[in-house]
């Protein structure tokens, strides 16, 4: 049913500024833009990261957090504090290979952010022309 994560939405009051804070961490420009949206592709499956205007959000925010697999984890987070998140949640072992940390970002949105055997195995797998049937990777 749910075939992989296609797009995730934050929403920032201050839009403009939303914008060029990520294009600076992320390291790239979005590759689209309307007023009050700026889109931009990353990682390895080029995911799509939504940066929306507070005013279309919900009155809520909050909930699930997704994690971004990232390869250094502690570089990850002491960059995202440089450049002015918050720690939301330390990092924090949750089981051999699979290691959290999230942040508030300075517009009030949640990332966060893994380390994760499970999707070094896939990107292996995938690289490599494996076939993985479904749960058969990694430990859980």
């Amino acid at each position: 049913m749910l075939r992989g994560m296609a797009t995730v939405s934050y929403f920032a009051d201050d839009h403009e500024a939303a914008k060029a804070w990520y294009t600076e961490f992320l390291g790239i420009e979005p590759y689209f833009c309307r007023p009050g949206y700026a889109e931009f592709r990353i990682g390895d499956h080029q995911h799509e990261l939504g940066i929306v205007d507070g005013k279309y959000g919900p009155a809520e925010r909050g909930g699930a957090i997704l994690y971004w697999h990232v390869d250094d984890l502690a570089a990850t987070v002491a960059r995202l504090v440089e450049l002015g998140a918050v720690e939301h949640e330390p990092i924090i072992e949750r089981g051999p290979g699979f290691v959290t940390a999230s942040v508030l970002d300075p517009f009030g949105n949640i990332l966060g952010v893994m380390t994760n055997v499970h999707y070094v195995e896939m990107s292996r797998i995938r690289d490599s022309g494996e076939r993985a049937d479904a749960g058969t990777v990694g430990p859980r």
